[in-house]
C-alpha cells in the first residue's frame, strides 16, 4: 500500500521507522508541523530527510494547492501518529482508504490533549489506546482497534505512556495497515453515554491540596510525573513535587511530619505522602531531604500556605 505517515516527535518517528523498517509498504510522503524559531528540527523531519522521503509542513488544510499537493501522492492511507494539526475532511478523505488516527486512550474515554494524564489522576485502573477513524469532532469516529493495560497502583505517566502504551502502539501500527490491506477493516463504534473530555492538563490542575484524601494526592502527584508537575508552596516559593510513595500516618493535613534521607512526609485526609523528589523554583530537581535543609523545613511546618 502507498502511505502518508502524519505525526511528530518521537512517537511519529518510530512509527515511520517501523513502517520503513518492516518495508511492506510504500511510505510516499511524511507530513509534520511547520518549524518552530528556535526550536530543534521535529524528529520526525530529521528521520525522513535522512530515508529521503517528501517532507510537507502546511500550517492548515485550507489552501486548494495544498489538498492538491496531499491528493499528488495518489496515497492508499493516511497514517495520523501524534497530530496536533486539526486535518480538514476534504484532506482526511484524500487517500483511497480515508485515514486513520492514534489516540493514547480507550476511546470515547478521554478525549482531549491529556489522555495520559487524566486517568491516572482520576484514579483508572485501565487505559490503553485506539486507532480511530477521525471526523471533524475531537477524537470522535469509530475506532479500528484499541488495546488495554493495566494502570498499575504507583504508575506515573512515564510507566504508562512510555513503558506500556507507547511501544505496543509503535508496533500495532503493523496491524492496521494489515487489516486495511485484508479489505472490510472493522469498526467499533463508541458508546457515547460513556465519552468524557477533559481539558489539557496543565499547572493550574497540579497544585496540590494536601486537605484532600491521601489517595488523591498521590494520584495527583503521579498523574503529573514528568508532567506539568504537581507542586506546592512553602513561604511562598513554589516547588514541584515529583517521586513520592504513600505511607501510613495521622494529624494536620497539610503538615510535615517527618524529614529523613528517604524524604519529607506530609499529612493528608488518611494517610501521608512521602516526598522523595522535588524540583524548586528555577533549579533542578533534588532529594527532597536536599531541598528541606536548604530552606529550613522542620516537622510541624506547613505546605500549600
Amino acid at each position: 500500500m502507498r502511505l502518508i505517515v502524519m505525526g511528530q516527535q518521537a512517537f511519529g518517528k518510530d512509527v515511520l521507522a517501523k513502517l520503513l523498517d518492516t518495508g511492506t509498504d510504500e511510505v510516499v510522503a511524511v507530513y509534520c508541523e511547520p518549524d518552530k524559531e528556535g526550536k530543534p528540527v521535529d524528529p520526525i523531519k530529521e528521520y525522513a530527510l535522512e530515508k529521503g522521503l517528501p517532507v510537507q509542513q502546511p500550517a492548515n488544510f485550507d489552501d486548494q494547492s495544498t489538498l492538491d499537493t496531499l491528493a499528488g501522492y495518489n496515497a492508499d492511507l493516511m497514517v495520523m501518529a501524534f497530530v496536533n494539526v486539526f486535518v480538514p475532511e476534504a484532506a482526511r478523505d484524500t487517500p483511497t482508504h480515508g485515514s486513520i488516527c492514534f489516540h493514547p486512550s480507550l476511546l470515547p474515554l478521554h478525549r482531549g490533549p491529556s489522555a495520559v494524564n487524566w486517568p491516572i489522576i482520576m484514579g483508572s485502573t485501565k487505559s490503553g489506546y485506539s486507532w480511530f477513524y477521525p471526523s471533524d469532532g475531537l477524537d470522535e469516529g469509530d475506532s479500528l482497534l484499541q488495546w488495554e493495560c493495566e494502570i498499575g497502583p504507583d504508575d506515573t505517566v512515564i510507566d504508562l505512556y512510555f513503558k506500556k502504551i507507547y511501544p505496543h502502539a509503535v508496533e500495532s501500527v503493523l496491524t492496521v495497515v494489515d487489516l486495511y490491506r485484508d479489505g472490510n477493516p472493522p469498526r467499533i463504534v463508541p458508546d457515547e453515554s460513556q465519552a468524557t473530555y477533559e481539558r489539557r492538563c496543565n499547572k493550574k490542575h497540579a497544585r496540590i491540596e494536601w486537605n484532600r484524601l491521601v489517595g488523591q494526592v498521590y494520584d495527583l502527584i503521579r498523574g503529573t510525573n514528568p508532567a506539568p508537575g504537581a507542586w506546592t508552596t512553602f513561604n511562598g516559593a513554589e516547588v514541584g513535587i515529583f517521586d513520592s510513595a504513600r505511607v501510613p500516618g495521622d494529624g494536620i493535613a497539610g503538615r510535615v511530619r517527618e524529614i529523613s534521607d528517604e524524604g519529607v512526609s506530609v499529612q493528608c485526609v488518611g494517610g501521608r505522602i512521602l516526598v522523595k523528589r522535588v524540583r524548586p523554583a528555577g533549579e533542578a530537581k533534588m532529594p527532597a531531604s536536599e531541598w528541606a535543609a536548604a530552606v529550613g523545613l522542620k516537622p510541624g511546618d506547613t505546605l500549600g500556605s
